[in-house]
């Protein structure tokens, strides 16, 4: 049986100009949607850690990641789809609000354990961090008022235990 599933894949490659496109075409060519792609360098700088969550047939992944594995400029690469790992996402929701949305929207934020970082007359930013499905509750929640914007990160993992992301 084929499925749809959403994979998250870590990459640990060098930190070079070019390589995060030729990884990009890697999924491209096997017919995955990224959905979220977060990059950032490593402790040392030279290289750089990134996660990539796809939408695609699971028997393509193997190829992916075989055909990343490859690439010059890739350590490795690791679907972590299946495994035990730690998994947050960032969120900032900006919410319009006057005195009595505010009297709502603050306990709300507590529950979820938001952090207000932005507060004016007129609008709140909260900024909340924890799994997609977290994330999108408070989302549903927020959307009885007026969402003016959304940014969210994209999933962030890392290996349990000695394990290597």
């Amino acid at each position: 049986m084929i499925t749809n599933d959403t994979h998250t894949i870590s990459l640990y490659v060098a930190n070079k100009p070019g390589v995060l496109a030729r990884i990009a075409q890697v999924f491209a060519r096997r017919g995955f949607n990224i959905d979220s792609l977060v990059v950032s360098s490593a402790m040392d700088g030279h290289y750089s850690r990134m996660t990539i969550s796809a939408k695609g047939q699971a028997d393509g992944l193997d190829q992916i990641i075989k055909q990343a594995s490859k690439l010059i400029d890739v350590i490795h690469c690791i679907d972590h789809s299946d495994e035990d790992v730690v998994s947050k996402e960032l969120a900032l929701v900006k919410v319009a609000v006057d005195a009595t949305a505010r009297a709502e929207v603050l306990p709300l934020a507590e529950h979820f354990g938001c952090k207000v970082v932005d507060f004016t007359e007129g609008s709140l930013i909260l900024m909340v961090t924890g799994d997609s499905g977290k994330l999108d509750a408070l989302v549903r929640m927020l959307s009885k008022f007026r969402i003016v914007e959304l940014i969210r990160t994209g999933r962030v993992i890392m290996a349990r235990g000695e394990e290597e992301t």
